[in-house]
């Protein structure tokens, strides 16, 4: 009777970790399918109805993964962030070569449901109370020290213009992040990879060439 107790305590404890892998990958997958929603049907058409759909679950399913549509997306962003860098480790500022951003400028052009999320969500979380508003805070301080240390790598101490690369870094991103919300209203006036490169080449960094 004991020797089945033992057995069955251990069989638990592993039952456990199974289910907690399980739910894991099923997150994932729920990410996954979240973000082929919203390039299909952009901010506003990815329900949470729509997404369950998309992955095999009603609604209430989705509900036990993630709470609410915030919750859901706060973790789609998290994933293209991890995606758009290239690694799961963010505790660390991030140098990127100017040119790389310029890139990943033009590839945020070629997805626009997510750049709608993205600034759609920004926006909203500017409320005390937002769910995501903790996401955005944690985000831009990392994104400040990212930004810092890709100047940096490029002109050292001091800019052309003689700031320094942490009085840069918060124009840097502000720019990123206002250009597209130029570009979502009105994608015809605002060529975005464009101006960026035109914001590069006022910091001092040649333009890169444009195909």
């Amino acid at each position: 009777m004991a020797e089945r107790t033992r057995k069955g305590g251990g069989g638990a404890g592993g039952g456990g970790a199974r289910r907690g892998a399980r739910g894991e990958e099923r997150r994932a997958e729920i990410v996954r399918c979240a973000l082929e929603v919203i390039a299909e049907r952009g901010y506003r058409g990815a329900t949470l109805g729509a997404v369950a759909e998309r992955v095999g679950l009603t609604q209430q399913g989705l509900l036990h993964y993630f709470p609410t549509k915030e919750a859901l997306l706060v973790a789609v962003l998290a994933e293209r962030d991890q995606w758009d860098t290239g690694t799961g480790r963010r505790d660390e500022s991030t140098a990127w070569p100017l040119d790389l951003l310029a890139s990943l400028v033009e590839y945020n052009a070629m997805r626009p449901g997510i750049v709608q999320t993205f600034s759609a969500l920004l926006g909203e979380s500017v409320t005390d109370d937002h769910p995501a508003r903790e996401f955005f805070t944690r985000r831009y301080e990392r994104v400040r020290a990212d930004m810092a240390a890709t100047l940096r790598g490029e002109f050292g101490d001091r800019l052309p213009g003689g700031l320094r690369p942490e009085e840069a870094a918060p124009l840097l991103v502000a720019v990123m992040d206002g250009l597209q919300y130029q570009w979502l209203h009105d994608p015809e006036a605002v060529d975005m990879p464009a101006a960026f490169r035109s914001f590069l080449a006022l910091l001092g960094q040649p333009a890169p060439p444009r195909d």
